[in-house]
């Protein structure tokens, strides 16, 4: 297969999947390279996501790796036989990649979990509410692209649109739901669209209150994207410096938890929905 000018997050992800299985196998690229008649630049860029890889070729290397989790390698043998172009691709070379990326990791996800204490999760924006929040962006951004942005959050919103669609759970934070974003008016109907989307039977969202005592877990704001299998979930995080991507097995086992203990203090589902109703009605 070609080499790739650029890889996507997924595409990385699956050549560190094989890294890993080679690693746990005690083997080097250049032994790799051996069992497999090719040469350690061609695992190499494999393992970076710069190469495709084949299915056939795939269960060739866990074999060789004496990869015995046959969950995992059909999880990762279907990664490597997809060639999906999805919608985010018509924003390639308009937004930053990892907005593409975000989409692409969301169309696959086997379930999502989002916890937020300054804003309402993107998967809930209104479009108002979230070109009120690209416009404060500084510095500020050229009206056409904060258009982009705008657009492209609202057709993530797929994911939770589409038939069959993906399980979603939203811990919010009464700061976010009461931050006026956009002002007043955008501020109730941001309201009243989590309540619409509250009360559909794939969708659950619960509220974090101020009243909670002894809660200091507000360094915890996360993405959560399932995978086929556990050891491919991933989470993701805004950071100062950009948009991280986290796989790695042991931050995957504190995020879980995190998720756990926050989900554990939050309002339960119909209290979330009274809650905000009430809110609603305060704004």
């Amino acid at each position: 297969m070609p080499r790739r000018q650029q890889a996507t997050a997924r595409q990385e992800r699956l050549g560190a999947e094989l890294r890993k299985l080679r690693e746990a196998a005690g083997l080097r690229g250049r032994e790799a390279a051996a069992l497999l008649g090719t040469d350690s630049a061609q695992v190499s860029q494999i393992e970076a996501g710069l190469a495709g890889v084949s299915e056939a070729r795939l269960r060739r290397i866990a074999a060789h790796y004496a990869c015995t989790d046959l969950e995992l390698i059909d999880a990762l043998a279907t990664m490597a036989a997809d060639r999906t172009h999805g919608w985010w691709e018509e924003y390639r070379g308009l937004l930053p990649t990892s907005f593409l990326d975000l989409s692409e990791l969301e169309h696959y996800a086997s379930y999502r979990w989002d916890v937020e204490f300054l804003h309402v999760p993107g998967l809930l924006q209104t479009e108002e509410y979230a070109r009120a929040l690209f416009s404060s962006r500084v510095p500020e951004l050229p009206n056409e692209d904060m258009e982009l942005r705008v657009q492209h959050r609202m057709q993530r919103r797929s994911i939770i649109e589409k038939e069959p669609p993906v399980p979603y759970e939203a811990l919010i934070h009464e700061a976010a739901l009461r931050m006026r974003v956009g002002g007043r008016a955008a501020s109730r109907t941001q309201l009243g669209r989590v309540l619409e989307h509250s009360e559909q039977d794939h969708i659950t969202v619960r509220v974090i209150p101020f009243e909670l005592e002894n809660f200091a877990d507000l360094g915890s704001a996360m993405v959560y994207a399932g995978g086929t299998v556990s050891k491919l979930d991933t989470v993701v995080r805004d950071g100062p410096h950009g948009t991280v991507f986290i796989d790695s097995e042991a931050q995957l086992t504190v995020f879980r938890t995190h998720f756990r203990r926050v989900e554990a203090v939050s309002l339960n589902a119909e209290r979330s929905r009274d809650f905000i109703h009430r809110l609603s009605k305060e704004v």
